[in-house]
């Protein structure tokens, strides 16, 4: 499939703004100022606010992309160094084009782009936003041969682009498939209150790493005046080192649409959406699939399950490439047309979500475990767990280990265990959380994944003791300088300071008193940030500095050293007077 697109040019408005958007990058290979008035018109918007949106995500561009757009994920887990070979630069050698270039005859284009969910599959790559994974130097020079060829990527080897999904443990939510309509049966034969008393008593937490009680989201939302209620399925996971939605929303898709429709019935919604990140666009058509199913079989729409007063259906919106998403106010204000720029709050979104209307927000695990609570029973989820985290966890496992992939553990699994089962020797760090999370060295291995010691949204980054941990922290802190949405200074410009220190050091040209630095710009950064996110961005730096300090010092220089290098910034003047003799140059 070649980057092209079925749809005709500015007619009717497309059911979403980012859609609309979408089908002109594909269709173009880039977004206009007069396509963007155009849509401006089309959805009687501003322009600003098209201009806007457009700027704002990371999948759309105002320049032209070529008709092979190819990303690689600079993920540690899945990035494009495997070994220290640099595949992104291989490709562009071979293709003859410059990394966040477009080479001059419109063919290709490369760059790179944050994880893209898919680290349990080796080094890989999005072309025109399909996947694939497991390459190698090999794989790139075929790929480049079929992009010389101008083959389109539908006639490429259909292996290239399987995915298989590797569950290792199963538990509660992972052993059995629910059957269509089953819990949301038992919900509505026992009614919305009983049902939410169901929840409250089995205790499930959000599973996004914050942890806050599920039913209690419920009944402030069910209990909030408003015009209309809303669901949201936040399928954004955008943490790198993070994949089980992506195994969830394959494998489990029924089970999250029947979590989201219980979720309807108890806090009387109409409306639901799924936010699905950009990454994931490859799902969409599996997902739109399931929906259509349960639609057929009276599961959404009017009179579900033949209940005179239940009317509810739920749509899909694709991202466009933005982390900050993955936060619930951003998304609202993404699934509203704008900018993901995180909302002051309070209010927040169960009494002022979307569109300003009570609206609960959970993620793909949330609501799984939700309908799998309807189905089976209170009792049956909270029998495993501790006091405080009932019920399971699912992990995406990653790194050094032999065995990367799914995981689900009853909550109080010792992370000893967790490395002892995929097959991880020597290990020196883990990422839990992903790098927003929770930086831990072997002495914490005896700790528990639960909310009352180390709590995760599912990412397990494992790093064996042949990593450089300086390395992993640039690459988290250029992920974070990537990633900041730009509304706030302290996130804005403090992870851009973090970034360069951490370069700085990294190239040698540090001193004790640039550790002082990352210390103080990691405080500002964590506690003057506008969102949960930005407080989150510099703690695997403050982890790193307390666990980790060998690793800061091992590159550090006693005596300061340059970082500008005066000489070579007077090249242009020596070539400007055409002079390269000994007294142009500084000793």
């Amino acid at each position: 499939m070649t980057n092209s697109c079925q749809h005709n040019s500015f007619n009717l408005p497309q059911e979403h703004l980012l859609h609309r958007l979408h089908a002109l990058q594909q269709e173009y290979l880039h977004i206009s100022p007069q396509a963007m008035q155009q849509v401006a018109a089309e959805f009687n918007l501003p322009l600003s606010q098209v201009a806007g949106v457009v700027a704002f995500y990371s999948f759309f561009s105002a320049q032209p992309c070529g008709r092979f757009h190819i990303l690689f994920s600079n993920c540690t887990s899945c990035g494009y160094l495997p070994d220290g070979q640099n595949l992104m630069q291989l490709l562009a050698q071979q293709l003859q084009v410059n990394p966040g270039k477009t080479r001059a005859d419109g063919l290709i284009s490369i760059g790179e782009t944050s994880c893209i969910g898919l680290c349990d599959q080796g080094a890989s790559l999005l072309v025109n936003g399909i996947p694939l994974t497991h390459l190698n130097p090999d794989k790139i020079t075929q790929i480049a041969q079929q992009i010389t060829a101008n083959i389109s990527t539908d006639k490429w080897p259909a292996e290239w682009f399987e995915i298989h999904d590797t569950i290792y443990r199963r538990n509660l939510l992972l052993t059995t498939q629910l059957a269509p309509g089953s819990a949301l049966q038992q919900a509505i034969t026992h009614g919305a209150a009983e049902t939410l008393t169901t929840i409250q008593q089995s205790g499930l937490n959000g599973r996004g790493g914050a942890g806050f009680n599920t039913s209690k989201k419920w009944q402030l939302c069910r209990e909030a005046p408003g015009d209309a209620h809303y669901v949201i399925c936040n399928a954004d996971e955008g943490e790198p080192g993070t994949f089980k939605d992506r195994v969830l929303l394959r494998h489990h898709a029924e089970a999250l649409f029947e979590g989201m429709t219980i979720c309807a019935f108890i806090i009387g919604a109409n409306k639901g959406s799924i936010y699905l990140r950009g990454e994931y666009r490859y799902l969409l058509s599996h997902l739109q699939a399931v929906l259509t199913q349960r639609r057929k079989h009276g599961l959404l729409g009017r009179h579900i399950l033949n209940h005179a007063d239940f009317h509810f259906d739920i749509d899909i919106v694709v991202g466009a490439g933005a982390y900050i998403c993955g936060e619930e106010s951003a998304l609202i204000e993404s699934l509203e047309g704008k900018p993901g720029i995180p909302r002051i709050r309070p209010p927040f979104p169960v009494t002022h979500g979307y569109l300003g209307q009570p609206t609960v927000v959970n993620n793909v695990e949330t609501l799984i475990a939700a309908a799998h609570i309807v189905a089976h029973g209170s009792s049956w989820f909270n029998s495993v767990g501790t006091q405080k985290s009932t019920g399971t966890k699912i992990l995406s496992v990653s790194g050094d280990c032999l065995s990367p992939g799914i995981y689900e553990y009853p909550f109080g699994v010792r992370i000893q265990q967790i490395l002892g089962d995929c097959g991880a020797q020597r290990v020196q760090a883990v990422q839990l959380g992903g790098p927003a999370g929770k930086l831990i060295g072997a002495p914490d291995f005896n700790h528990t994944i639960s909310f009352e010691d180390i709590s995760t949204g599912g990412s397990f980054l494992i790093f064996g003791h042949q990593r450089d941990l300086l390395t992993v922290h640039r690459n988290f802190a250029h992920f974070f300088a990537h990633e900041s949405c730009g509304f706030c200074t302290p996130c804005r410009v403090g992870t851009q300071l973090l970034k360069s220190n951490l370069d700085k050091i990294a190239e040698g040209h540090g001193t004790t008193n640039d550790i002082e630095t990352l210390k103080q710009l990691a405080f500002l950064i964590q506690h003057h940030s506008h969102c949960g996110l930005g407080h989150t961005a510099a703690n695997h730096v403050l982890d790193g500095l307390q666990h980790f300090p060998q690793v800061f010092a091992a590159h550090l220089n006693q005596h300061f050293v340059a970082q500008f290098d005066l000489d070579q910034a007077l090249e242009s003047a020596r070539q400007i007077t055409r002079r390269d003799d000994a007294t142009a140059h500084l000793d």
